[in-house]
């Protein structure tokens, strides 16, 4: 698995996402297209996306019960994104039915990944709120299990818990990383966080990098120092 740094378009229109990445002159980065964005623009935005080059990792976080997973994956396999992502917490059944939606008729899908704790989720907020018991790192490879179990290519975790995932699930099973800063750069709010070098050092596959890039003074720059410490040995 070739580590690569994912690019969060968090953006609310088109054409901003248009003007940030025509920055990238002859680069076609890894972009992450939320629901902020989604939800404005529609379909229509991952596809225009592609034609530009782009590989998209499309990040709605579906929950609910399987059969209306299951027709909504195969509503977004239709798309031709490269990686999509459902919660964990919706159960293997779930897990199974969206994989099963995803599947296309010559049997190619996107990459399919879980969430298994958001990284604004901290333990306190996962007793206090959720109602979920014990170690945060048993709860986070206990969901990885489980989408092994229901045949995911991988999770989304902090990457704190992305070397315990690897542990439990083996290294063929992917990790992809939020919760991304630089060093000598703000947390935000995010909880459970680390560097593009740290993050390396821990094995995750991919990292998913959104205000460190997009906020920065020159977003190209900022990239390239992501590349340069997570992907280049």
């Amino acid at each position: 698995m070739k580590r690569d740094v994912i690019i969060a378009c968090d953006f609310s229109s088109a054409e901003e996402t248009y003007n940030f990445l025509d920055k990238f002159t002859g680069k076609k980065p890894f972009v992450k297209i939320g629901m902020e964005l989604f939800y404005a623009e529609g379909p229509e935005i991952v596809r225009q996306l592609k034609k530009r080059g782009h590989r998209i990792f499309l990040d709605l976080k579906l929950h609910d019960i399987p059969n209306t997973v299951k027709k909504s994956m195969a509503v977004l396999s239709r798309l031709d994104v490269d990686m999509c992502n459902l919660h964990a917490a919706g159960t293997i059944e779930m897990m199974r039915a969206a994989l099963e939606g995803l599947t296309r008729p010559d049997g190619t899908r996107p990459l399919l990944i879980a969430v298994t704790q958001l990284t604004s989720t901290s333990e306190e907020r996962m007793h206090n709120d959720l109602l979920i018991n014990g170690n945060i790192n048993d709860v986070v490879v206990h969901y990885a299990k489980n989408a092994k179990i229901a045949g995911l290519d991988g999770v989304v975790c902090s990457p704190l818990e992305a070397g315990i995932v690897k542990e439990a699930c083996g290294k063929e099973f992917i990790t992809v990383t939020p919760g991304i800063r630089f060093a000598d750069g703000a947390v935000g709010d995010q909880v459970r966080i680390t560097t593009p070098e740290r993050a390396k050092e821990i094995g995750t596959d991919y990292i998913v990098v959104g205000r460190p890039i997009t906020a920065a003074e020159n977003p190209v720059a900022a990239y390239e120092r992501c590349l340069q410490e997570f992907v280049n040995e």
